[in-house]
Order: structure tokens, then sequence, then C-alpha cells
């Protein structure tokens, strides 16, 4: 069953990826609702899955992870590979993709020789290519019910 979003439902969702700690009371004030009526929200956006969790982002370079790296692995057994990735720390993301490799990998490593370390794990997989991140644009980008990014299109086109 799809839960039905409105825009008051959209607020509350930016401002909890903006700040997951926000208090019900200045979520309430922002969104101008009452208390009752952002946890009743809250709880059916929890309830329906579309909020699924709340977590904290961590500065990988203030925990000593000088590199974070991309790997792309291609065509390998999936069970093998799982179960790579769920022995190696270092994997802070792993999707499964389309196209001519299978796994895209979001790592984060000390230093050169550690990077090469875990490359080698899964070099003995499958043909990996691995591309140091320079610099991250966007990361974490709130996002928006879709109906209301089309909204945004059309309000834009207008101007």
């Amino acid at each position: 069953m799809e839960t039905e979003l409105d825009l008051l439902d959209g607020r509350i969702l930016a401002e909890l990826q903006a700040d997951a700690r926000i208090s019900v009371a200045e979520l309430a004030r922002r969104i101008h609702l009452s208390q009752p009526a952002v946890r009743e929200r809250l709880h059916r956006l929890q309830s329906s899955g579309i909020i699924r969790r709340h977590h904290t982002v961590v500065d990988a370079r203030a925990l000593g992870y000088g590199i974070r790296a991309i790997m792309r692995v291609g065509r390998c057994e999936s069970g093998r590979i799982e179960r790579i990735i769920a022995k190696t720390p270092e994997v802070v993301t792993a999707y499964n993709i389309t196209g001519e490799d299978t796994w895209m990998l979001e790592i984060a490593v000390v230093d050169v020789t550690h990077l090469d370390a875990v490359v080698s794990k899964f070099c003995a997989l499958a043909v990996t290519s691995t591309s140091i991140i320079l610099k991250a644009l966007r990361e974490h980008h709130p996002l928006v019910p879709a109906h209301e990014l089309a909204h945004q299109s059309t309000e834009a086109a207008h101007r």
C-alpha cells in the first residue's frame, strides 16, 4: 500500500534529512503544525517505511581514513562477493548494479597501501576498476516526494 504524501509530509522529510536530531517541538514550530499532529505524521511515515532509520554521518578523514574510493567490480559469483563485502569493514556502500560491472563499492582506507590491500581482495574474484574520490560535490542530498519535484520543475519552467 502506497502512502499519500502531501506538502507538509514533504516539509517534515526535508527537515529530518537536514537534521535527524531535530525535536518534535522544533519540527512542529518550523512547519506550523501542532506537536501531536507532527507525531502522528512521523508515526505514519515510519510505519509505512518511508522513514527507514535515523543515522549519523561521520567525517571519514576525521576518523583517520585519508582516501575514499569507488571500486567497480566486474562479473563474478554473487555469493562470494557478498561474503567478501560482509567481511570488509572498509566497504562503506555496496551497490549491485546493471551493465558491464556487477558491483560498485565505496571504500574508505587509510592510505594507498591500505587501498591496495582492499582492492586485492576483490581482484581475486573479478576485474576491478578503482577511482579515488577527489571531491564530493553532493552527498546525502535530501529527497523530496517525486510529485513535488515535478511541481517544482513546472514552476521553474514558467518563470
